[in-house]
């Protein structure tokens, strides 16, 4: 199985403890997501996020409904948590936020590990781009929730 990765970070004008709270608030998933994708979040609100926990998703990707179930599978507040796929499209998709301390702000990472049917040629085609796309969103959405600023650092 051929997987891919993403690695994108941002700087916020924020304290970790702020950003991390952020994050922690399952709800928070729908400001983050594109509107195109039509995502709902399932499992009843609020939500205790620790590991082990699993939350059910409902979204459109391209016009076809998709169900999507996560799993909190690492859990560090306020520095570090891991979600993985349980059930859904990919048939691997890892992804780890890491939140650092920097600069008087806190350096928010996020690396995502992936695999799909189809391969690199579904990949190079539709997924990647969409997935870079999302995580754009989400970098802007980010930017005007923490303090809207240019400065990206690695």
């Amino acid at each position: 199985m051929r997987t891919f990765t993403l690695e994108t970070s941002l700087w916020l004008p924020q304290p970790v403890d702020r950003v991390f709270s952020f994050f922690a608030d399952a709800a928070n998933l729908e400001t983050l997501t594109p509107p195109w994708l039509h995502f709902k979040i399932l499992t009843p609100l609020p939500i205790e996020v620790a590991a082990g926990t699993r939350i059910d998703y409902r979204l459109r990707y391209r016009g076809f409904p998709l169900r999507w179930q996560t799993e909190i599978l690492a859990w560090e507040p306020p520095h570090r948590f891991v979600d993985g796929q349980i059930k859904g499209p990919y048939r691997r998709w890892v992804h780890e936020h890491v939140f650092v301390e920097q600069d008087g702000g806190t350096l928010a990472t996020d690396f995502v590990e992936y695999a799909l049917l189809g391969g690199a040629l579904t990949n190079a085609l539709l997924i990647g781009r969409d997935i870079e796309r999302i995580f754009d969103y989400r970098r802007q959405r980010l930017m005007g929730i923490f303090g809207d600023t240019d400065e990206e650092r690695q």
